[in-house]
């Protein structure tokens, strides 16, 4: 494909860049439904008027509907999108990027999405499609999936669909909540992924971090022990990466644990364990959940994380940090490539 990627550049490059508009015009009438037109340009670059030829184009095909309310995709639209999706990854060069960034990682799968996650919270929401996508592909029948907190984790579960109709599956929280926003809390995701599989859920109602004689203490609560053990006997493992300081802030950590962080340069953090940019563990909160050393009895860990801001710490993370799959954005996977020596 890359071959015939590289001719029709070469002799119809005014084809390659219609398509991409036309998919790029299609993926954003598909992503915010009912849309106007203004709305369509803002979302896309294009002029007003560029945007209204192409959506007569669009419409005279059969491939989105123009309402009173806005535009919408048809089913054949829809078809379009999914049978392009390939070919525009090839065309955007992601492909390529992908490879390069198994190899800098050496991660086994690597989906990375169009754009920067930064920027457009939209993105997150591709990102978790693909993740959706995957799931339906390797989860087995009656499966423990457990996910953790945060926005990119909160936009999976946006849209979180039926993986299979005929299996139940168990969503778990990966550990306990940091006082954030309840809608980026692990339980609250939890439970919404469960919500639109069909699936069940438990919930742990334990703060992140504990003290010592407190996590001795909750760990032995019989409740929490047994949804603690189906944490960690958990078949799949969805989780997110954060900038080490940003972390830090979130859980309102002291200051001398701060300080701690910043003179040992920390880069990332995942599972309460924050590391430098050559992973080296650089502090550990206490968390009732999954630990690092859990990673390696489950089945798949899908690491999902986008941003340029996020790009050092992914790096940071996967110097030792175990995962099947990570999905990224191309603005951190370029970040990635531009910072960090290989592995």
């Amino acid at each position: 494909m890359r071959d015939l990627i590289d001719l029709q550049k070469k002799l119809v490059p005014d084809l390659l860049d219609m398509m991409q508009q036309r998919y790029s015009i299609l993926h954003s009438v598909d992503l915010f439904q009912p849309i106007g037109r203004r709305g369509l340009a803002e979302n896309t670059n294009l002029t007003e008027r560029a945007v209204r030829g192409e959506v007569d184009f669009l419409q005279e095909q059969g491939l989105i509907q123009v309402t009173g309310k806005g535009m919408y995709i048809t089913k054949e639209g829809k078809l379009i999108l999914e049978q392009l999706a390939g070919f525009m990854s090839e065309i955007m060069g992601l492909s390529v990027l992908e490879s390069q960034i198994k190899d800098k990682l050496h991660v086994e799968h690597v989906i990375i999405v169009p754009g920067n996650s930064d920027n457009y919270e939209w993105i997150k929401q591709e990102m978790g499609k693909a993740c959706v996508a995957f799931l339906k592909k390797i989860v087995q029948p009656s499966s423990t999936i457990a996910v953790t907190g945060g926005t990119t984790m909160a936009a999976l579960a946006d849209v979180m669909t039926l993986l299979n109709k005929e299996n139940n599956y168990l969503f778990v929280p990966a550990r306990g909540g940091i006082g954030e926003k309840v809608e980026n809390q692990a339980n609250t995701i939890a439970a919404e992924m469960a919500r639109k599989t069909d699936g069940d859920y438990r919930l742990l109602y334990v703060p992140d971090p504990l003290s010592e004689s407190a996590y001795q203490t909750i760990i032995n609560e019989p409740s929490i022990n047994e949804t603690l053990q189906q944490i960690k006997g958990a078949d799949v493992v969805m989780h997110g990466i954060g900038d080490a300081l940003t972390m830090a802030e979130r859980r309102k950590t002291k200051e001398e644990v701060t300080a701690k962080l910043k003179s040992n340069k920390a880069s990332s953090e995942a599972f309460g364990y924050y590391f430098d940019k050559n992973g080296n563990v650089v502090h550990k909160v206490r968390t009732v959940g999954i630990q690092l050393e859990d990673l390696a009895s489950i089945d798949y860990v899908i690491t999902i994380a986008g941003g340029k801001s996020k790009g050092q710490a992914i790096a940071s993370y996967f110097q030792q940090g175990r995962s099947d799959l990570l999905i990224t954005d191309e603005a951190a996977a370029e970040e990635i490539l531009r910072g960090t020596p290989p592995l």
